[in-house]
């Protein structure tokens, strides 16, 4: 098996990166290898909440698809957007540099959060998908506070 070069990984998160944008989670899922190594930066001990699901490591393409349904599912579609300030590549190695504004669909609260998503691409998919985020700003918009009655 060879190694994607710099360009083909460069192309490969573009595409990632546009259907992400498209919201098309089966779509999306196409370009992870079947096995791959999904991480997030966030406590282990929040992983998984009930309010914040999506929230804990995957390992398969089929798990990536999740990813993004379960996403979407707890998410104001028409209030969410994506800033990408950089993408960085060096061979098979890319880092998506930017901020996400979203808002809880449960709470109603809005949020911003910085990102860096670490990628590794091979052969034309995405076997690395480690994400470092503002934790705490999505931890706060999810979380109910006493007295609330609800989306806003």
């Amino acid at each position: 098996m060879t190694s994607t070069s710099g360009p083909d990984t460069r192309a490969t998160v573009h595409e990632l990166l546009t259907r992400i944008g498209a919201g098309d989670p089966d779509r999306i899922a196409e370009l992870y290898a079947d096995d791959c190594d999904w991480r997030l930066d966030w406590p282990e001990e929040e992983h998984g909440r009930p309010d914040i699901p999506w929230i804990r490591h995957r390992a398969t393409r089929a798990d990536a698809a999740a990813h993004f349904r379960e996403l979407a599912a707890h998410h104001v579609p028409e209030k969410a957007d994506t800033v990408v300030e950089r993408v960085l590549v060096d061979g098979e190695d890319a880092v998506v540099l930017g901020v996400i504004r979203q808002t809880a669909a449960p709470t109603g609260r809005a949020y911003a959060a910085r990102f860096a998503l670490h990628l590794t691409v091979r052969d034309g998919v995405v076997v690395r998908h480690h994400v470092y985020e503002d934790s705490l700003a999505v931890a706060r918009a999810f979380a109910p506070r006493e007295g609330d009655a609800g989306p806003v």
